[in-house]
C-alpha cells in the first residue's frame, strides 16, 4: 500500500489549498457561520467552475471520473478551513447515491447537472429516533395511483437549505424506497437548526405529492444500494476530518511557540507538549485508517471493516483534537474572532453524520464476523 500522493493528487492538493487560502479566509468562514445557508452564489459558482462537483461522477455523466482517493485529497484541504456548504452532500454523497441507486435514464438526466453545480442534492434520511440503520426510518410514502404522498419529518439533514433536490428515504408498501423531491415545492418546509455548522436542518413534508417517475431505482430495494454508496462516501468525509485535525495541529504548534508565560514559550511546558502529542495521535490514527480504506475501495478490495474503522477514528479524533487544541490555547480559543470555535462546532456537527462511532463499531464487528461471538 503506497499512500504517497500521485502527481494528479499533488496538483489537486496545491490548487485546493490555494483556493481555500484566498477565497475561504477566516473572515469569510466567520461570516458564513452566521448565515442560514453557509453558501453564497459567488462562491458556489467558483467551486462549480473548478469541477469539484463532478470529480466523483464518471465522464459519461458529465464528471471527471476521479478515484475516491483523488476526491479525498480535495476534501482533506476543505477540512482545513473548515469549509462549509453542500459540496460533500451533493457532489459526493448525493452523486454516489444516484450512481448506486438510480436508473440509467435518471443518471443521464440528473448527474450532469450535479457535476456542473446547477443541481444541488441533499440526503434526507434521519428522523426523530436518530440513526443510520434501516430500522430507524419511519416516515411513509403512501401510494396515490402511480404517485406517492410523503408525510413526516426528517431531522439533522445536512445542507437541505441550499439544495434544489432532496433524496428522501421513506417506507413504501414494499419496503424502503428513495424518492427525489423538489426542495422548493409546496408542502416542503425547511428550518435551519441553531448551534450547528454547515447548514443542519429539519425538513417537514406535509402531504407532498411526488410523481411516480421520481422514484429512484426499485421500490422497496433502496437500502442495499444506499448502503453501498455510504461505504464509498464515508472515507471522503473522514478525509475532511483529517484535514481539520491537521489544521488544529498546526494551529496548536504555532500558538505554543508564540505564546509566552513565565519568560518562555508555553510549548516548553510538558503539559502543553502532552496536549499536542494527543492531537498528533488522533490525527495519525484518522489519516492512516482513512487512506487505507480509500486504497481498498479504489483497488476493488473488501473495504467494509476499514471504512467503519476510519469513521470511528476520524469522528472521535476530530472531536478530541478540538478538545486538546482548546487546552493548548486556553481562554483565547473561545474567542469567536480567533477561529478555533469554527472547528469546535464542525467537529460536533459532523460527529454523528453518516453514523456515530458506536454504530460503526458494531458494523465493524459484523464486517469482521465477530458479532456471533458476543
Amino acid at each position: 500500500m503506497d499512500l504517497s500522493l500521485t502527481e494528479t493528487q499533488q496538483l489537486i492538493q496545491d490548487s485546493t489549498r490555494d483556493f481555500v487560502r484566498n477565497d475561504y479566509t477566516k473572515e469569510v468562514l466567520l461570516d458564513l457561520d452566521e448565515m442560514p445557508e453557509p453558501l453564497t452564489k459567488e462562491l458556489w459558482t467558483k467551486v462549480s467552475q473548478l469541477g469539484w462537483m463532478g470529480m466523483a461522477i464518471p465522464e459519461k455523466y458529465g464528471g471527471t471520473g476521479n478515484s475516491l482517493t483523488d476526491v479525498a485529497v480535495l476534501y482533506e484541504e476543505l477540512g482545513r478551513g473548515p469549509v462549509p456548504g453542500p459540496s460533500f452532500s451533493s457532489g459526493v454523497l448525493g452523486a454516489l447515491t444516484l450512481l448506486n441507486t438510480a436508473s440509467p435514464a435518471h443518471k443521464e438526466a440528473w448527474l450532469p447537472e450535479v457535476a456542473s453545480g446547477e443541481r444541488i442534492l441533499a440526503l434526507a434520511v434521519t428522523e426523530k429516533r436518530y440513526g443510520w440503520s434501516p430500522g430507524h426510518i419511519e416516515m411513509t410514502a403512501k401510494q396515490d395511483g402511480g404517485d406517492y404522498v410523503l408525510t413526516g419529518t426528517k431531522l439533522f439533514v445536512h445542507d437541505a437549505a441550499s439544495a434544489t433536490d432532496l433524496l428522501v428515504l421513506a417506507k413504501t408498501e414494499s419496503g424502503l424506497s428513495m424518492l427525489r423531491v423538489d426542495a422548493n415545492i409546496p408542502g416542503v418546509s425547511i428550518r435551519v437548526l441553531p448551534g450547528f455548522l454547515s447548514g443542519v436542518t429539519e425538513v417537514t413534508f406535509d402531504n407532498v405529492k411526488v410523481p411516480g417517475e421520481d422514484l429512484i431505482g426499485t421500490e422497496g430495494a433502496a437500502w442495499a444500494s444506499f448502503d453501498a454508496a455510504l461505504r464509498s462516501a464515508i472515507p471522503v468525509l473522514c478525509a475532511y476530518k483529517v484535514g481539520a485535525c491537521q489544521a488544529l495541529f498546526e494551529l496548536s504548534v504555532a500558538y505554543s511557540r508564540e505564546r509566552t508565560q513565565f519568560g518562555q514559550p508555553i510549548g516548553k511546558f510538558q503539559r502543553v507538549q502532552d496536549h499536542i502529542i494527543h492531537i498528533v495521535n488522533y490525527l495519525d490514527a484518522a489519516r492512516w485508517t482513512t487512506y487505507e480504506a480509500l486504497w481498498k475501495l479504489d483497488t476493488g478490495q473488501d473495504a467494509a471493516s476499514s471504512v467503519h474503522m476510519a469513521k470511528v477514528l476520524a469522528s472521535d479524533g476530530y472531536l478530541r483534537a478540538c478538545d486538546f487544541t482548546h487546552e493548548v490555547h486556553a481562554g483565547i480559543g473561545v474567542m469567536r474572532e480567533y477561529g478555533l470555535t469554527l472547528h469546535t462546532k464542525m467537529s460536533r456537527s459532523l460527529y454523528h453524520c453518516l453514523g456515530a462511532p458506536k454504530y460503526h463499531r458494531k458494523r465493524m464487528e459484523g464486517a469482521l464476523g465477530l458479532t456471533s461471538l458476543r
